[in-house]
């Protein structure tokens, strides 16, 4: 017996599993196998969906339905009437007080309608349309300067003539103060000066003139034949 040799057992429990992986692969092959089958069995169970069938429509949101804007009528301001504020809800307190309507201001025109400007006034009868004073501006040796101030008192404008007439003398110049010079005409005795331009109904127009050697009161001075005043 003591020659004999003793032969070794298997392991066994956890040591086995450890010394034999084979084991432990064969062990995950079957699980691997019997969750496939199971996986293949749930999948044919499921009834297929029928040919033509349509997935479950989604619920669609409803439209929001928005009315349209209505514009508001802004009412027109109520006329504004004499004597009436545009705030005031009644009639003034001057109206309110009286018995009647308020009483109409006989010099005032018609509502909405201008009032009539006055003509100029016409000339009085026998005035002449255009006046003329004469006035001597400034003497000198030698000389002076005279002047003939016109006025068209008539209702049109109107050209003139100015005729002045001195005992010798000469003239050296004539002009017309702020306006288009007119015409002049020399004679012996003196000189005849005809506008350029009219004057305007009410308007005025001075004539001045520059004499040598004559006396300042002239012989003659007339505006359109009718005698200067002044002299």
């Amino acid at each position: 017996m003591s020659g004999m040799r003793r032969v070794p057992r298997p392991p066994h429990g956890p040591v086995a599993i450890a010394t034999s992986p084979w084991i432990v692969v064969g062990a995950g092959v079957v699980v691997m196998v019997v969750l496939l089958i199971v996986a293949l069995g749930a999948y044919r169970g499921r009834s297929p969906a029928p040919d033509g069938a349509q997935p479950p429509a989604l619920p669609v949101p409803s439209a929001v339905v928005v009315a349209p804007s209505v514009p508001t009528s802004v009412p027109s301001p109520a006329p504004v009437l004499p004597g009436i504020s545009g705030r005031a809800s009644g009639l003034p307190p001057s109206a309110a007080a009286g018995s009647g309507s308020p009483t109409a201001d006989p010099t005032a025109g018609p509502i909405g309608k201008p009032s009539a400007t006055r003509s100029p006034s016409r000339a009085a009868p026998g005035q002449p349309a255009m006046t003329g004073r004469y006035r001597v501006v400034q003497s000198f040796d030698g000389g002076f300067i005279g002047e003939v101030a016109m006025v068209n008192t008539s209702t049109r404008s109107r050209g003139w003539t100015v005729r002045l007439e001195f005992s010798g003398g000469r003239l050296v110049t004539a002009w017309v103060e702020g306006v288009p010079q007119g015409t002049i005409r020399q004679s012996d005795d003196g000189f005849t000066y005809v506008s350029g331009v009219d004057v305007s109904p009410g308007g005025s127009v001075s004539l001045r003139f520059h004499i040598e050697r004559a006396s300042q009161t002239p012989r003659a001075c007339t505006v359109d034949g009718v005698r200067c005043n002044g002299l």
